[in-house]
């Protein structure tokens, strides 16, 4: 049963945007837009935690009128809209080198994602059709040696998941060290799997307490809403949890409120709802 004294408290809602406050059109739920904007208000604070880059989501903070900083690249990096760097975590040079012979020897795809854009050369000329960074900037370059400073993440994509399970062995402990590394199946491609390197310490969760610092606002007066695997961290922690109804079982089972809808039909809105009845 929902604690209402606890909806009540809440002073900051984190939400990631595929999959979960975004329908398959890119869009926010009209009822959703209404009630953030009514919450917010109220005084409440809004938020992304997304993987996408931080250019990609401007146009839906401004949208909502959100004036608290945005965590983007699964928090690699914490931006408000008028730029002003909160958090950034650039890879070691050696790391990104250590990526790139580990994609040419094994024949996957490759991208350096910057806070603004993603670059890739001809050698890996699927990159803007799989992987799942909507809204981003693709720039084919000749070489990536000319764009290693201020790599916030690597991803590899391929569909032969034993290549990208090699090299996530050999981008991980005891091959490699201070790093986070993830890897998935596409959200939106099942044939295609894809494995992400960050410094150690980047991800959502991470990046939470990093903006909480910041604000200043307690664990327990936070909600953060998701529904994939990279939203895991951001399950781990105390705040409120709540998965969409499409969101993967992992998270289902690590939430305390399950939405009856999914993000298709706008399903955040019934959330939101309730946290504006208990402030009323």
């Amino acid at each position: 049963m929902i604690d209402y004294e606890k909806l009540k408290n809440i002073k900051l809602i984190v939400s990631d945007l595929d999959g979960t406050l975004l329908n398959g059109n890119n869009e926010i739920g009209a009822e959703s837009q209404k009630l953030i904007k009514a919450l917010l208000a109220k005084g409440m604070r809004f938020t992304f935690a997304t993987g996408r880059l931080h250019s990609a989501i401007v146009e839906h903070a401004n949208l909502l009128g959100l004036k608290t900083p945005l965590i983007t690249l699964d928090g690699s990096i914490i931006k408000t809209l008028n730029n002003e760097v909160v958090f950034e975590s650039y890879l070691p040079l050696k790391h990104v080198k250590k990526a790139i012979k580990l994609a040419d020897f094994n024949l996957v795809n490759i991208a350096l994602c910057h806070a603004d854009a993603i670059y890739y050369t001809e050698h890996s000329p699927l990159v803007p059709q799989v992987i799942d960074k909507l809204g981003a900037k693709y720039v084919e370059v000749d070489s990536l040696d000319d764009y290693l400073d201020e790599t916030l993440e690597v991803v590899f994509a391929g569909d032969y998941k034993d290549s990208i399970k090699y090299i996530e062995k050999k981008m991980t402990f005891p091959f490699s060290f201070g790093l986070n590394t993830s890897f998935y199946k596409s959200h939106r491609r099942g044939s295609i799997y894809f494995f992400e390197v960050r410094k150690h310490g980047s991800s959502k969760g991470s990046a939470l307490t990093r903006l909480l610092k910041k604000l200043k606002i307690n664990i327990n007066n936070v909600a953060v809403m998701g529904d994939w695997y990279n939203d895991r961290s951001l399950f781990e922690t105390n705040a409120f949890k709540v998965a969409v109804n499409n969101a993967v079982n992992e998270i289902k089972n690590k939430a305390d409120f399950i939405t009856s809808q999914d993000n298709v039909n706008d399903g955040v809105a019934e959330f939101l709802e309730m946290v504006l009845k208990a402030k009323e």
